[in-house]
């Protein structure tokens, strides 16, 4: 068994982290969802009040505008002489045309600060309108990432669940792009790729480790023998495998991993039952030759990786040949590996001369018609 790194907890720590109701992520997203609704409560006040000020300050213009027109047109009706007496005994200075030109010079710009103070209030409401839209958008953005949050975090907990049971079936890729999501770097990535899909080399550990600290008094013996108890006898006769010398046989499974990093795969590509499935037809020279015959003809070693059974598929050369004599290219084939799993060689033969009889060009008939 791997001893369980400095590093290696601290990934742990930080995966175990995103499991949880505190997860970082999901804090962060509900700190910014607390400030966006601030802001919210707070710009639609603001945005009231602004509204309000501005129909007053529009009402207020127009009652200056009409009152003052009308106060203009009494003005110059009214002659000084007609109440000469009662102006003169009651020593009242009354001059209407006088009164009316300080209104006709005061009224326009008492009426423009009017209209300026109405503008700044508008200019205010756009700009309090913007950041109130922005922080709904902030709001409902955030709900949609929360749900995608949590259906990661489930996702998440569900690889957990599966590499602590042994029962892991999933791709690095998967894994790999799950952690994305979390802007977990590449190295990261990879590294608990291999700690989910080989939990014998550190998860189990850390569990164990885990689990002492929630339930003191137990000792590291008890805690790891307890351990042993909960794994398959697979991952038993690895350990054993691993603490013993280097002179101990590999087992099949490590032969199979061995021949194929040897052949250029990354193993983490293949699930657990991928491997499986290989064991139970395995036969290496096979296996050799069907991937160097993939290479000699331009056909990515992706091909084996959505179709295992490609890797030992006695007929596998003799199928591809079919397809390049009738005209069909590497790349069609590479993107089609689905046909070479449906067909032995004498159906694929089949279907070839079906093709020709209907009249049609089996080189022009996609492959994902076939």
């Amino acid at each position: 068994m791997k001893m369980l790194t400095a590093d290696m907890t601290k990934l742990l720590d930080k995966l175990y982290n995103l499991r949880g109701e505190d997860s970082v992520v999901l804090s962060k997203m509900e700190k910014e969802r607390e400030l966006a609704e601030n802001t919210k409560e707070r710009t639609t006040s603001e945005k009231a009040t602004l509204q309000e000020k501005i129909e007053n300050l529009t009402e207020e213009e127009r009652v200056l505008g009409e009152q003052g027109e009308n106060l203009v047109t009494a003005l110059s009706s009214i002659k000084t002489d007609d109440y000469k007496t009662v102006l003169d005994k009651l020593k009242i200075d009354f001059n209407p045309d006088k009164l009316s030109e300080q209104i006709s010079k005061s009224l326009p710009e008492t009426i423009n600060k009017v209209q300026e103070e109405t503008k700044t209030a508008q200019d205010e409401l756009v700009k309090v309108e913007t950041e109130m839209n922005t922080a709904i958008a902030t709001i409902e953005e955030l709900a949609i990432r929360k749900d995608e949050a949590l259906e990661n975090q489930t996702r998440l907990n569900e690889y957990f669940e599966l590499a602590l049971n042994g029962n892991i079936n999933i791709t690095r890729d998967s894994i790999t792009s799950l952690l994305e999501k979390f802007e977990f770097s590449e190295d990261e990535c990879r590294e608990a790729a291999k700690i989910l899909m080989f939990p014998e080399d550190a998860l189990y550990e850390y569990e164990e480790k885990l689990k002492n600290t929630e339930q003191p008094g137990k000792s590291i013996s008890e805690v790891f023998a307890e351990a042993k108890e909960n794994v398959t006898d697979e991952v038993e006769e690895t350990k054993e495998n691993e603490e013993t010398t280097e002179d101990i046989p590999l087992s099949p499974k490590d032969e199979l991993i061995s021949l194929l990093t040897e052949l250029g795969f990354d193993y983490l590509d293949f699930t657990n039952n991928d491997l499986e499935k290989i064991l139970a037809n395995y036969n290496e020279t096979d296996l050799r030759h069907n991937v160097e015959f993939a290479q000699n003809h331009d056909l990515k070693l992706d091909l084996f990786i959505d179709s295992v059974e490609l890797l030992y598929d006695k007929e596998f050369e003799q199928k591809i040949n079919q397809l390049l004599e009738v005209g069909k290219e590497p790349f069609d084939i590479y993107l089609n590996p689905g046909v070479l799993v449906k067909y032995d060689n004498e159906k694929l033969e089949n279907m070839i001369n079906t093709l020709r009889d209907s009249g049609l060009d089996p080189r022009k008939v996609p492959l994902i018609a076939y």
